[in-house]
């Protein structure tokens, strides 16, 4: 027997009403009905079993019978920032960032970015971030914010205890990801890559410089390695 779907909800009550692009899930793809056991999540890290109890005015009515804890989330913060990518590639990141126990997601714009950003493209990443979340069986969904500029990606990176920076053009590090201390946020470039210019800049806002090695990684590639390695030094992946 397959475990009970996963839902994201706003509030928990004991009645919830599902609506929205969770109801349209819920109805036309996986086709519950009446007696159907799901489970509901706030964010809050709990996880709420409850039943299908009706449909009404394109909603599905839904009664909580319990909570339980989850330890499905990561006991340390850790933030992926990455620069846009072309196509569907920025999906993918989301979506192993999420796998990977990433707390933060921030795309952004830099000098060598050829690929944009819009409100439908954040929403899209929004929403394969709450899929890969229930995929994965966490009970936080990371959002997905974009920053228009350079300068507002390092703004967004303040506050976290250590802070790395992937660049291409670094002869060798500047720190390493063995020595994470506290709360971790990782820079990785688009294809494009970095500036010397963003690369100082980024040195100035607290980020240390680091290399992957002697081969030349795709942007995608570089961001989910990067992310895999800083969750395993932070004991989330052993």
């Amino acid at each position: 027997m397959s475990a009970p779907k996963r839902f994201f909800v706003k509030k928990i009550a004991e009645e919830v009403t599902l609506s929205g692009e969770e109801y349209r899930h819920a109805k036309n793809v996986l086709r519950l009905k009446c007696g159907d056991e799901v489970t509901l999540l706030d964010g809050g890290g709990k996880e709420y079993a409850a039943i299908v109890e009706g449909e009404k005015k394109g909603s599905l009515l839904l009664h909580v019978t319990g909570e339980r804890a989850s330890d499905r989330e990561p006991k340390r913060n850790y933030c992926i920032l990455i620069g846009v990518l072309k196509g569907d590639k920025t999906e993918l990141v989301v979506q192993k960032a999420v796998e990977l126990g990433a707390s933060r997601i921030v795309v952004f714009s830099s000098r060598y970015c050829s690929a944009y950003m819009n409100e439908n493209k954040l929403e899209r990443l929004n929403r394969v971030s709450r899929e890969a979340a229930k995929q994965c069986l966490r009970t936080f969904s990371p959002p997905v914010e974009y920053c228009e500029n350079f300068s507002a990606a390092l703004e967004a990176a303040k506050g976290y205890a250590t802070k790395l920076f992937a660049c291409e053009f670094l002869a060798e590090n500047e720190g390493t990801m063995s020595e994470i201390d506290g709360s971790c946020a990782v820079m990785v470039g688009s294809e494009g890559g970095f500036t010397e210019e963003e690369f100082e800049l980024a040195k100035a806002a607290g980020f240390k410089g680091i290399t992957l090695g002697r081969r030349i990684l795709r942007a995608e590639t570089a961001a989910i390695a990067c992310l895999a390695v800083v969750a395993y030094h932070m004991g989330e992946l052993g």
